[in-house]
């Protein structure tokens, strides 16, 4: 008995200290469950006891976890033991745009709407987690799920990761921020080892986690498919442990992506939590399961890491309040507000690359006929990209929206212009997919309907046949001739717009010079085709900004420069170390072809009077700088101002300027405000690989103000000493 009370004294002081945060009461909660648990109903709760939920353990109140697919919607209902649908009426949802378009926006008042309003959907739909989001660099055009994550900057990651999860999270929803950490590409995701040194680690593929960890307060973490220095993510115990436990005190859940487990010792022993989706038919010859009660019993996992890992699911479990049912939120789902949302996220995505001429916004009571060209002006794109796939309430396209807008005013001649061909992930023999061939009678179409319409508006791009989960791009070509079809259009008929609907860089150049306008329109969600049509027609204005560099060519881009990807011999070294997006651009002075951060707009502004309120800091300073801004132009508009901070002579490598800071700027015509941009001296450090720590060092620093990482408006130096 002695022995027995001993035991829980340290099991509590144990939980009461690692779990500081949480409260007393809470914690002896735990305890007092624990204790009343067998082995096998510990071992129950770590494992999945079907494709997306984890066991009840009904006599102490403890319900099955419901987890859900969700960066950007709840996904529909899925059967219990295989990945088929339901096929219920009542499982559709709101689809918001995907995760880079989401970054596009650069306005994290819209992120934590889009977190309040998924919340709200997960708990009408009674899941308790919501899988997303995805935070993992850009780190290649390439990659397949580039749509679904945000940027490949880790402080712009960071700023709306924290916005999104802390929104998401009031509602009684755990947010799973994933895939921790570097499944930066889709090809052997399975099995590639990841190399990288621990400057770029920490610089660039970890801050989006801490952030999500340290200030948000994510109650879940997702473990990446690839190995890291050797391990997989999942039995990692400098990742799980380390990092996660040690050095981020997180406080959740540490989950596998599914089927993303190999071991029971190595896995349980590295600090993950929770083990779903593995490919057994039999739920109790998973790892965490039968497996792991073998390893207790045998004496090689003491009991107490299984406790450990029940304390941190009831933990979060307590904290969304999945064990007092009565006093958690219910939800809503597909309202007219969440809608308005959808919509709102759509519109701030849009990005004006190209305006020659005042092409747009278009004048539509002057217009009597407008040809519709492309694939993507009639196809739907919430239900693709597996994982990620949305069976959306409603999807507006392109082509219904002007129909309905001002189809009754203005003569549509619709044409196909390219078709989408079977998608071959399989290389053919030159390395390229079969994708290129041009439809000369299809062309033939929409020249002619180019021809005999005031402007023609080419919707191109791609499809989730290329961004998508699992497999990545063979190339940065735009696929189905396209190229061919914008150039021939654009012949028959010089007011030619091309609208792009995809997720990942494309290469634009030989289209950009053919056409007066040319506008990012991404994978708009529900709202997508009310979306670019109001945007083109002036009824709202563009101000989305670029979260990517997009290249001339795909050998422009860092890890493709080098040889650096997609690795040989399953192992894949990031030979760009920190290096990556615009921090290559601008160090190396290569001109992309459009770069990071970048975005026209309708109007036009001009920033003025920029300063810093001083020119010498201490480590321990605040830097403010204060600018004004006025809308110089006839319409309303928004600007995105950007700081990026570089170092004159530092002592190791550095690019030649890093963000620091941003605010996105609502203003009518003429009008003017006055912005502060924040900046504390400490985030100024560079990880020092010699004494494994930040390091800021003195001497002279340089603050860029900027509306894109190339074009800078203003540049002050300052002193830190």
């Amino acid at each position: 008995m002695k022995f027995k009370i001993k035991a829980i004294m340290l099991f509590s002081l144990f939980f009461q200290n690692a779990f500081s945060q949480t409260d007393a009461a809470t914690e002896k909660k735990i305890i007092h469950l624990i204790e009343k648990m067998t082995l096998k109903e510990k071992v129950g709760m770590p494992h999945g006891n079907s494709k997306f939920y984890t066991s009840e353990v009904k006599h102490l109140g403890i319900p099955e976890w419901a987890l859900s697919d969700g960066p950007h919607g709840v996904r529909a209902e899925m059967n219990r033991h295989n990945w088929q649908y339901t096929g219920q009426t009542d499982d559709a949802s709101t689809s918001f745009p995907p995760g880079t378009a989401m970054a596009t926006s650069w306005n994290l008042d819209l992120a934590k709407q889009r977190g309040i309003v998924l919340g709200e959907e997960a708990r009408f739909r009674k899941k308790d987690v919501l899988l997303g989001p995805g935070i993992n660099i850009i780190r290649s055009p390439l990659c397949g799920r580039n749509f679904e994550y945000l940027s490949e900057d880790p402080f712009l990651i960071s700023q709306l990761s924290i916005s999104y999860i802390k929104a998401l999270q009031t509602q009684d929803v755990v947010a799973c921020v994933k895939h921790f950490v570097a499944n930066n590409q889709e090809e052997n995701r399975f099995v590639i080892d990841v190399n990288m040194s621990e400057r770029a680690f920490r610089e660039i593929y970890l801050p989006g986690f801490k952030s999500s960890i340290v200030d948000a307060g994510v109650l879940g973490v997702m473990g990446a498919y690839n190995k890291f220095r050797g391990e997989y993510c999942t039995e990692n115990t400098y990742l799980g442990r380390t990092i996660l436990r040690d050095e981020f005190k997180f406080k959740g859940v540490y989950m596998s992506d599914w089927d993303a487990v190999h071991s029971t010792e190595k896995a349980a022993l590295a600090g993950l939590d929770l083990e779903m989706g593995t490919e057994k038919e039999n739920y109790d010859e998973w790892y965490f399961a039968d497996p792991l009660i073998k390893a207790v019993q045998e004496g090689h996992i003491k009991e107490s890491v299984v406790d450990e890992k029940v304390a941190n699911i009831l933990r979060v479990m307590i904290k969304t309040k999945v064990l007092d049912p009565k006093t958690r939120i219910t939800g809503s789902i597909n309202t007219k507000e969440h809608q308005q949302a959808a919509y709102r996220s759509a519109v701030e995505a849009v990005v004006l690359l190209k305006n020659e001429n005042q092409t747009l916004p278009l004048n539509m009571s002057a217009l009597k006929s407008v040809a519709i060209i492309g694939d993507n002006a009639t196809r739907t794109h919430c239900g693709g990209g597996f994982s990620s796939e949305i069976k959306a309430l409603y999807e507006v396209t392109p082509l219904q929206a002007i129909t309905e807008k001002y189809g009754k005013s203005l003569q549509i001649n619709f044409s196909q212009g390219y078709e989408k061909q079977s998608h071959v992930v399989e290389r053919s023999s030159n390395g390229q997919l079969n994708t290129d061939k041009v439809d000369w009678k299809l062309i033939d179409e929409a020249v002619a309907q180019a021809k005999k319409s005031d402007v023609a508006i080419v919707f191109a791009g791609l499809n989730h046949d290329f961004d998508s989960e699992s497999f990545d791009r063979l190339h940065m070509r735009l696929p189905y001739g396209q190229e061919t079809l914008i150039q021939q259009v654009a012949k028959a008929n010089p007011k030619t717009i091309v609208v792009i609907i995809a997720g990942s860089p494309l290469e634009l150049a030989g289209i950009a010079s053919s056409v007066p306008a040319l506008v990012w329109g991404w994978y708009g969600g529900m709202e997508a085709g009310n979306a670019i049509i109001d945007v083109l027609s002036g009824k709202e204005f563009p101000s989305g900004k670029l979260p990517f560099t997009i290249p001339v060519t795909l050998s422009q881009s860092p890890a493709h420069a080098l040889g650096a990807y997609p690795g040989h011999d399953l192992k894949v070294n990031y030979e760009e170390d920190i290096l990556v997006g615009y921090r290559w651009f601008d160090t190396k002075g290569i001109e992309p072809q459009y770069p990071f951060g970048y975005g026209l707009s309708y109007t036009s502004f001009e920033i003025s009077n920029v300063a810093s309120d001083k020119k010498v800091y201490s480590l321990n300073d605040e830097i403010v700088l204060k600018f004004d801004i006025k809308n110089t132009g006839k319409t309303n508009g928004a600007e995105v101002v950007q700081l990026y901070v570089g170092q004159t002579n530092a002592s190791v490598l550095r690019p030649k300027k890093e963000l620091k800071a941003f605010d996105k700027i609502f203003l009518k015509a003429e009008e003017s405000k006055t912005i502060d941009l924040k900046v504390k001296v400490k985030d100024l450090a560079f990880y020092d690989e010699k004494t494994s720590s930040w390091k800021v060092e003195t001497g002279e620093f340089v603050l860029y103000t900027a509306t894109s990482a190339k074009d800078i408006v203003s540049s002050l130096k300052i002193m830190v000493q």
